[in-house]
């Protein structure tokens, strides 16, 4: 009898939390419609008024007044320029962190919308334009929104729930630090302690409206490789004379080919090494002294990481050596692999097929573009996901990819991604109170 009355109990609490878990996604799902409006003007105020990593100063003062406006407890000037803010629900819970990243890139927009980006700036020497070329405009746009939501349901929370507006996710400029490693470092995941982060990424080659995921390694951890190769200077007409940097350096790239294509088991995991910038010379008839070269390494397996460093080293001194120049390898390590926690992205998975419907939500395979919210995800269970930006109908092929001037993303995604994260944190508050319950 004992036993019957403890099922009926657990019954009636499961049925009552799914009642009124319903009754709070209804609420979460209309009004995240609501503000449809507001969230297509503050991401084309962001897209017009794009700031670089560590200089995201407007972009953060609109933040933290709107999370003011909201009642949250507000923290500025984290990592230089990030703005925290914190949600207390009316019922004791976990803590959840969202975070969205704020910063633009060094693009010049070739898009013709009626908030194109026009502002110029200095960037490494070179004048460019800045352009919110990653959609990280859309993320600010959607994370207001989360905020909006979320606080007009306070007391119904049973938990925290802290609200991450990250500067520099593309990297702080020379000589700074910043980002994510900075955030975590000054303590955003602590006071309270968060449990769970999760985050989004808009996607210019997914349909709008689709929702992608993988569990465990999603995106690379990067590296920024350079490589100073040193010859001896000459005429270029009498090349014997001297030594050759620049054919060294041909040779150095060319080899380095092999390390992916002949080292590496593939099947495993990939991996990407590539050179992306070259500098040496400064006449048509002059054999250089020095060539410097850039690029970056993309791995997802820490002992190809490790191995690949290794490769990259020996093959670069090596081939200078056989030419009689020598070669200095540097390897900054700047992100880990994302790597999405599998239990954590099996609980939530569900709540994701419920906001965007089961067809609409798929797994995909890992990215070897590279993500710095990896630094959070280091220390608490994280969900990283990728939201559908491609206009409807639109073919994969003929959308413009990210960090480049055509990049562009459907405003149609913005109330998705709203719900996404609103359900997302009230589901996980849930799922922790009904176990403190059982």
């Amino acid at each position: 009898m004992l036993l019957r009355n403890l099922v009926i109990t657990l019954m009636l609490l499961y049925t009552y939390g799914s009642d009124a878990q319903n009754v709070l996604s209804a609420k979460i799902d209309q009004k995240a419609q609501s503000l449809e409006k507001k969230l297509i003007d503050w991401r084309r105020d962001f897209h017009q008024n794009p700031e670089l990593g560590n200089r995201e100063f407007k972009t953060a003062e609109k933040v933290a007044n709107h999370l003011k406006q909201l009642g949250l407890e507000v923290q500025t000037g984290v990592a230089h320029t990030g703005v925290v803010g914190l949600l207390k629900g009316g019922k004791q819970g976990p803590v959840v962190a969202l975070r969205a990243d704020m910063d633009a890139l060094p693009v010049t927009e070739r898009v013709d919308v009626p908030f194109k980006s026009t502002v110029v700036t200095d960037y490494n020497g070179q004048k460019t334009g800045v352009m919110h070329a990653c959609g990280h405009d859309t993320h600010i746009a959607i994370l207001m929104g989360v905020a909006e939501v979320l606080s007009s349901m306070k007391g119904e929370l049973a938990g925290t729930v802290k609200f991450i507006f990250q500067p520099a996710e593309e990297g702080a400029p020379e000589g700074e630090e910043g980002g994510a490693e900075l955030m975590v470092k000054q303590g955003v995941l602590e006071n309270p302690k968060v449990d769970a982060v999760f985050g989004l990424h808009i996607d210019s080659q997914i349909e709008v409206g689709k929702i992608g995921y993988k569990p465990g390694p999603t995106m690379a951890a990067v590296d920024i490789l350079t490589i100073n190769v040193k010859g001896k200077q000459t005429h270029g007409a009498y090349p014997w004379s001297g030594v050759d940097p620049i054919v060294t350096s041909a040779q150095i790239i060319n080899s380095l080919q092999t390390i992916v294509s002949r080292n590496l088991n593939l099947t495993q995991a990939p991996a990407v090494v590539t050179i992306g910038m070259i500098n040496g010379g400064i006449r048509q008839n002059i054999i250089p002294e020095s060539v410097k070269m850039v690029g970056t390494i993309r791995t997802f397996d820490e002992k190809m990481h490790v191995f690949v460093h290794k490769r990259i080293n020996d093959i670069s001194t090596h081939v200078a050596e056989s030419a009689g120049a020598t070669a200095d390898v540097k390897i900054q390590i700047l992100y880990p692999v994302t790597v999405n926690d599998v239990p954590l992205t099996e609980k939530m998975i569900g709540t994701l097929q419920n906001v965007a419907g089961t067809e609409n939500v798929s797994l995909i395979p890992a990215k070897t573009g590279a993500e710095d919210f990896s630094y959070y995800q280091q220390k608490v269970p994280g969900l990283f996901f990728f939201l559908g930006g491609m206009p409807k109908g639109k073919n994969v092929a003929d959308a413009a990819p990210h960090h480049t001037p055509d990049f562009y993303v459907d405003e149609g995604s913005l109330v998705l991604g709203v719900r996404s994260l609103s359900r997302l944190t009230i589901d996980y508050l849930d799922m922790h109170k009904l176990a403190a319950k059982k």
